[in-house]
């Protein structure tokens, strides 16, 4: 009778099982899941940038491969350096990368809800009642599988896959701005060098003229007057030294930590004065549709609105009843010699289910939740989007309109300089008093110095236009092994 009882036996009931199993996976891949299916967000972009194009920009279509190593286009040797070891060391792309394994486990845990469950299970137990006491074996298999029908592990796998792949976008979000922060701090670094050899080289002529008015006034030829004024001038000069030292330290030291390496551990690749990096000589900005689809931070944001829709179908399908399908198989005996004994076998299988009829309208405040997120994060994507046109178009007027004053400032500091060189000429031959020296000196370091920056922040608007732009990810995410614990899987 107990091998008639056996489900696990008998052909007719293994048909009946697969039957019952068939049955329920077509019902299953027939039920659409519940909640609302994601669509994305439309947005229209316009066909050309606001801000003017001028010498150096060009609307044609963005170079992919420009684009993705575009520090590339400063010909420096040393900027290719720093950005390897920053992709190599950085500990905000580690920081990065872990989110993006934490939510490609989280997928799998999602993943594995689909699946049937099953357990092992054993016991030995001594019972005691009265005078007599009774030993009790058990061991068996228990089986599990709860039924999607209406949707909510589906859903809740779609929302950990959106997870990850806004995951993989912030991780080339951060590289983006990593490359670029590094890239600003190495300019300003040459900046601030440069700027002190400008220095540098008005005091070297601001000490010849003090000499000159020491000379002068020993000879009769000027007052004491002049003299002072020619220190002063060469002191306020020399003042400027420290705080230059000061920014350049900082620019080092923050490059340091940008390569995860303590401060003044890289020093030694910025030994010596270097010429600011050059600009190329044409830049490809394209049409705003183009680097709206290069930016991972507006992916990221597309991606976890689609994460949020995903969740509501999650909590929709609390509504519905769950189903569930589970069976076992095992052996239950008082005497261990009989474990073996057909006697000893147990077996059973069956569906149940389980359906909340009153929780208190928790369920559908719930779905409000998930909805209420759904719209925040609709909210955040739109914010995200006009934040990226702004950046850009910022960052493209900030580049037309340093290179004109740039051109302005090296007319300025050619003219002063000649200025500087008559009035020395005309106060040596008693034609003018040393004021005239001064301010002439004055206007030409101001101006030099001007010019010198000048020359950085060109460069840097431009690293800034890239970073606008989503330029950087391209090639070395393409290329996992060069970011620590990065995304491998496609």
């Amino acid at each position: 009778m107990m091998k008639d009882a056996s489900i696990f036996r008998f052909p007719s009931n293994r048909r009946c099982l697969s039957a019952m199993l068939l049955f329920c996976i077509l019902v299953i891949g027939a039920c659409a899941p519940v909640g609302p299916d994601y669509h994305s967000p439309e947005y229209r972009a316009g066909e050309k940038w606001h801000s003017e194009e001028a010498e150096g920009l060009s609307g044609r279509s963005i170079d992919p491969a420009e684009l993705a190593r575009w520090w590339d286009g400063f010909n420096d040797p040393v900027l290719a350096e720093l950005i390897n070891r920053a992709v190599a060391g950085n500990l905000d792309l580690q920081q990065a990368a872990a989110r993006l394994h934490e939510a490609r486990a989280r997928l799998g845990v999602s993943r594995a809800d689909k699946f049937p469950d099953l357990n092992a299970s054993g016991s030995a137990s001594r019972r005691r009642s009265g005078g007599w006491s009774r030993d009790l074996f058990a061991a068996g298999f228990d089986a599990g599988w709860e039924l999607d029908i209406f949707g909510g592990v589906r859903r809740s796998v779609e929302a950990a896959r959106n997870d990850l792949e806004a995951g993989r976008e912030d991780l080339r979000d951060v590289l983006v701005s990593l490359l670029a922060e590094v890239a600003v701090n190495y300019l300003e670094a040459r900046t601030f060098q440069a700027r002190l050899v400008t220095v540098a080289d008005n005091i070297a002529s601001q000490e010849n003229s003090s000499q000159l008015t020491t000379w002068r006034n020993q000879a009769g030829l000027s007052d004491e007057l002049a003299v002072q004024q020619a220190r002063y001038n060469l002191a306020s000069t020399r003042a400027q030294l420290p705080v230059l030292r000061t920014g350049l330290k900082a620019s080092l030291n923050r490059l340091a930590v940008l390569t995860g390496r303590e401060p003044g551990q890289i020093n030694e690749l910025l030994e010596g004065a270097a010429p600011i990096p050059t600009v190329p000589v044409s830049v490809a900005v394209g049409v705003p549709a183009e680097a709206l689809r290069q930016r991972p931070d507006l992916r990221r944001a597309e991606r976890q609105l689609a994460a949020a829709t995903a969740r509501i179908g999650v909590a929709a399908a609390d509504l519905y009843p769950r189903f569930r399908l589970s069976g076992s198989i095992g052996v239950e005996t008082v005497d261990s010699a009989d474990i073996l004994a057909d006697s000893s076998r147990t077996s059973g299988f069956g569906p149940s289910f389980s359906w909340a009829l009153f929780d208190g309208g928790r369920i559908r405040r719930n779905i409000e939740v998930r909805s209420a997120q759904q719209e925040q994060e609709l909210l955040q994507y739109r914010s995200t989007l006009l934040a990226a046109l702004e950046e850009v178009e910022n960052a493209l007027t900030a580049y037309v309109e340093e290179q004109r004053r740039q051109k302005n400032l090296i007319a300025a500091a050619q003219a002063a300089r000649a200025a500087a060189d008559l009035a020395m000429d005309k106060y040596q031959t008693g034609l003018q008093d040393f004021n005239t020296v001064l301010d002439a000196q004055r206007s030409q370091l101001s101006f030099e110095d001007q010019l010198t920056q000048s020359r950085g922040a060109v460069g840097i608007d431009l690293i800034r236009l890239y970073k606008a732009m989503g330029g950087g990810w391209q090639t070395l995410a393409a290329d996992p092994d060069r970011i620590p614990l990065a995304d491998k899987e496609q």
